[in-house]
C-alpha cells in the first residue's frame, strides 16, 4: 500500500499541465486496483479548504463529497500513534504539523512509501517518496 499526499488529489483539480497528468495517472490507477492507496482523513480537508479559497465554496464542496466516495482509497484515521509519531517527526525534521501527520502514516501504515509532490519529505529517512518522473 501507498500513501497519497493530498497534493496528488489536489493538482488535477487546480492545474492542467504534464504533472497534473502524471497524477491523474496515480489516482487512476488506486481505481482501476492497479495498486493499493492510502491517506489521511486529513487530506479531505486540505483538499476542501484549497478549493474553497482557489476555486469557491460551491465546488470545495462538490469535490469534498467526490473525495469521500473515492473508489478502492483507505483512508486512515488520526489516533494518539499518529499524533505521536507526528510530534517526534516535527521535532527531528523541523516540519509542518500536517506534514508530520501525513509522513507518520505512511510510516505506520504504508512501510514509509508515500506519493507525495512535497519537497519536505525528501530529507525525512524513514519515507521512500515516489518520484512522478
Amino acid at each position: 500500500m501507498k500513501y497519497i499526499d493530498s497534493n496528488i488529489f489536489l493538482y488535477p483539480l487546480l492545474y492542467e499541465d504534464n504533472l497534473s497528468i502524471k497524477c491523474k495517472k496515480i489516482l487512476f490507477d488506486i481505481v482501476n486496483g492497479n495498486f493499493e492507496g492510502c491517506t489521511s482523513f486529513l487530506t479531505w480537508d486540505e483538499v476542501v479548504y484549497t478549493l474553497k479559497k482557489k476555486r469557491g465554496l460551491k465546488i470545495a464542496n462538490g469535490e469534498g463529497k467526490k473525495f469521500l466516495k473515492f473508489p478502492n482509497l483507505k483512508f486512515l484515521d488520526v489516533n494518539l500513534q499518529t499524533i505521536t509519531k507526528a510530534q517526534i517527526l516535527m521535532d527531528k525534521y523541523n516540519l509542518n504539523p500536517r506534514d508530520a501527520i501525513h509522513a507518520s502514516h505512511s510510516i505506520l501504515k504504508s512501510n514509509g512509501e508515500i506519493i507525495s509532490l512535497d519537497k519536505d519529505f525528501d530529507e525525512i529517512k524513514e519515507l521512500k517518496k515516489s518520484s512522478l518522473s
